[in-house]
Parts: C-alpha cells; sequence; structure tokens
C-alpha cells in the first residue's frame, strides 16, 4: 500500500483505539502495526505530539509484578478532535468512493 496513504490515517487510527479505552504505547503499536503495516517507531512521535497539542494525557499504571507502564487517554479536547476528524475521513472517504466509481462506469 502506498505508504502516504498509511501516513494520513495513523493518527486518526491512534485517535480510535484511544476513544474506546486508554492504551499501553506498545499496544497501539503492535495492534496498528498488524492491521495497516507500519514500523514500529511510527506510532510514539505521533504520541509525542498529540500529548504536546493537548489531546491526549498520561499515567503510569502497575501491572502485576511489572514496572510501571505509560499509558495514554483522551482528553475532551482530544475527543472533540477525534469527532471531527472522524467526520472529515468518513465523508472524504465517500467522495474518493463515488469518483472511483464514477470512472469505472465510463470505461
Amino acid at each position: 500500500m502506498n505508504i502516504q496513504y498509511k501516513k494520513g490515517v495513523v493518527e486518526l487510527c491512534i485517535f480510535s483505539l484511544l476513544y474506546t479505552k486508554d492504551c499501553y504505547g506498545y499496544d497501539i503499536s503492535e495492534y496498528l502495526s498488524k492491521h495497516i503495516n507500519i514500523s514500529d517507531g511510527t506510532v510514539y512521535p505521533i504520541l509525542r505530539k498529540l500529548k504536546s497539542d493537548g489531546f491526549v494525557t498520561t499515567y503510569l499504571s502497575e501491572v502485576s509484578g511489572g514496572p510501571p507502564r505509560k499509558y495514554y487517554k483522551l482528553t475532551k479536547l482530544g475527543e472533540k478532535k477525534y469527532l471531527a476528524d472522524k467526520g472529515e475521513w468518513l465523508d472524504f472517504i465517500v467522495t474518493v468512493q463515488k469518483l472511483l466509481q464514477q470512472e469505472a462506469q465510463n470505461e
């Protein structure tokens, strides 16, 4: 798949995962790399940017006997941003799908 397609939606996918539940950074990276085929180092810079922009916050949580893990949680601002971006993305893909279907009909 074209790398530019992936770059445009990774942030939205991170928002989507965090909208459903707080996540450990490694879990986000693992999930996305299995489903979108991205490199492991892709997610953490995006998470740092989302935190600096105020869209996510972090907290440490200890897992039975292991070291504390940093979890990411959407802020209220992050939830608003996600819902707006999701709406724009859904409108965009409908438009692209219509365009591609029109083109196929004209062949």
